[in-house]
């Protein structure tokens, strides 16, 4: 039997606005537990009290369950297995496999007495006519792959214990895979975890990207994913990637890499994160930065020698921390160098994070401090590096980064 992390915090999401007059909307990538995640909050449901015949599960992901059925079907359906007199939950997964699943939501919606939950893997699913449809009538909830406490938690590791060697647990946790699934299959070996992640990847382009979008050159598709995979981190804009590429022999458009990054963010293979002017206080619309959702699709994208480096791929895994956590994220431009990351948290206060490997000594230690030191208001700054004694200097709290992945937000 799959051991399954009970994801406490969405769980706990779903419930807050269990019953609440509002489209329950969870998105992310695909396979990063959605469905478990309905599968568990039904499961709550009965154990509360709700009986089987109010709760409605289907997932379009299964042919069975949409082939041949218009939406329409697909709603008299769930209407005629709806109980009378008591509150009916649905939960449609990958709903955006329904052509027109849109009218399907709106009409369920409009009935009496139904709570209803989606899911779907493409941020497509709240835009258009649906956003249109439901604007102010609904709640998303964005689910991520498996936070490094979580995938400690998967392997059954005493976090308790203070001697661990979080540095080599990470290693694993960066070098495979934070996708429920892939992470579950570490015991089968790397070549089983390749194969389950190239195989998703796959189906993202295939299903997500190439068909809705109507991507013609796939090779350059994939030479534009291949160079933001390896550039995370980095500044990056579509002239500058086009030029890149140019300078290789392959031609393209600024306009075409940009539709093609839109693409790779809307289905949430990537996160872009705006520059925002520190002293200005306003958003940069040039130079942004791309994270990656999981950074086991590194193996697939760019192969095992991972080009970026591990101070790179330590800020990724700060950035979707700081996602998970709920904060507004950008990165923070100063006049003369910048900040990995500017934030707003859920009390909509500013915090400021630089993150590195290690600190070196030196002139990169005075950088790393430099950046946070620079910036001239009173709001928190924090350094995460691995340092296992870390030292506050001048108001910045410097975090061992392991510990604070683990801590409570």
């Amino acid at each position: 039997m799959k051991k399954i992390v009970e994801r406490r915090e969405y769980l706990d999401k779903l419930l807050s606005y269990k019953d609440k007059d509002l489209i329950k909307v969870v998105s992310g990538l695909r396979r990063s537990g959605k469905s478990t995640l309905l599968e568990l909050f039904s499961r709550q449901l009965l154990q509360a009290g709700v009986s089987e015949a109010q709760v409605q599960l289907y997932n379009f992901e299964l042919p069975e369950n949409f082939l041949g059925k218009t939406w329409s079907d697909i709603y008299f359906e769930i209407k005629s297995k709806a109980q009378s007199g008591a509150t009916n939950y649905i939960f449609l997964d990958e709903i955006q496999n329904i052509p027109q699943f849109e009218k399907l939501v709106d009409g369920l919606f409009a009935s009496q007495n139904m709570d209803i939950y989606v899911t779907g893997s493409n941020a497509y699913l709240l835009s258009g006519e649906l956003a249109t449809l439901l604007s102010g009538r609904y709640i998303e909830i964005s689910i991520l792959p498996f936070s490094f406490a979580e995938y400690l938690m998967l392997r059954e590791i005493d976090i308790s214990n203070r001697y661990l060697n979080y540095a080599a647990f990470f290693f694993d946790y960066v070098n495979e895979s934070s996708l429920p699934r892939g992470a579950a299959l570490r015991s089968e070996g790397f070549e089983k975890i390749y194969e389950y992640l190239n195989a998703i990847y796959a189906t993202i382009v295939e299903k997500d990207i190439a068909q809705r979008y109507q991507i013609r050159d796939r090779r350059m598709f994939e030479n534009v994913a291949k160079f933001a995979a390896s550039n995370i981190g980095n500044r990056l804009s579509p002239s500058s990637i086009a030029k890149s590429l140019k300078s290789d022999g392959q031609n393209v458009h600024h306009a075409t890499v940009e539709k093609f990054l839109d693409c790779l963010c809307e289905s949430f293979v990537f996160y872009k994160v705006h520059r925002f002017d520190i002293k200005g206080k306003k958003q940069l619309v040039t130079q942004e930065k791309y994270y990656i959702a999981d950074l086991g699709l590194l193996n697939v994208l760019v192969g095992r020698e991972r080009t970026a480096d591990r101070g790179h791929i330590l800020e990724n895994v700060v950035y979707l921390e700081l996602l998970r956590r709920g904060y507004k994220v950008w990165v923070g431009a100063l006049r003369s160098g910048e900040v990995d990351f500017t934030v707003k948290n859920r009390a909509g206060e500013v915090e400021y994070f630089q993150v590195a490997w290690q600190l070196p000594d030196g002139n990169a230690t005075e950088r790393e401090f430099g950046s946070l030191e620079a910036i001239g208001d009173n709001y928190p700054k924090y350094l995460l590096t691995t340092e296992s004694f870390p030292q506050t200097r001048n108001g910045i709290k410097h975090l061992n980064v392991f510990e604070w992945l683990l801590s409570k937000p």
